[in-house]
């Protein structure tokens, strides 16, 4: 199925039913915590599961899903992965891959919580999103779609006014480059990123 940008496809609290793989597009995951504030928590991109958490228990989506842009969904039962996986066990090594690889990011997201440097955890951040989801150019990577204030406060446990300065300070440094809604991410002189 084809989402537009803005779209949910899910919600959280909807009755969990399947798992979802991305083909195309990047899907925001966002929880509502209980005293109404949304926080983002994660961004998924093509070949990225949705609802994963699925596949072990029938439960409730824990968070909702909204699309960053035009997104093609392939939506399974957890019956139907199951059967799928028995049948072509190179599926089921694909989504051990998808889940070891999820794992390694939040790891190294927490590894990035621990540096007492704002500036630094965030440049981080930013640079582990350019790699997963940017574009590469002549001057570095390029992340085309807006990550709000708000998106990078939660994404490295840090007050929206906090980010506000730490990326000026980053901006000033050369270290990211703003062009309206887009960030780019130079190359270091040593080479790649």
């Amino acid at each position: 199925r084809t989402f537009h940008r803005g779209e949910a496809i899910f919600l959280q609290g909807d009755s969990g039913n399947a798992v979802s793989l991305i083909k195309a597009g990047r899907v925001k995951l966002t929880k509502i915590l209980e005293d109404g504030i949304e926080i983002t928590l994660d961004i998924r991109k093509a070949g990225d599961f949705l609802g994963e958490n699925m596949l072990s228990e029938e439960v409730d989506y824990p968070v909702t899903a909204w699309c960053l842009e035009q997104s093609l969904v392939c939506s399974f039962t957890r019956e139907r992965v199951e059967n799928m996986v028995l049948d072509h066990p190179n599926i089921g090594l694909q989504v051990s891959k998808n889940l070891s690889n999820r794992i390694a990011w939040l790891t190294n997201r927490i590894g990035s919580m621990s540096l007492t440097n704002l500036e630094d955890r965030l440049h981080r951040v930013l640079l582990h999103v350019a790699r997963e989801h940017g574009t590469r150019s002549a001057k570095g990577l390029t992340i085309q779609f807006p990550l709000t204030h708000e998106d990078l406060s939660f994404l490295i446990g840090a007050h929206r006014v906090s980010i506000t300065r730490a990326m000026k300070s980053l901006k000033e440094s050369g270290k990211i480059i703003q062009h309206g809604r887009m960030l780019t991410l130079p190359f270091e002189r040593r080479g790649v990123l």
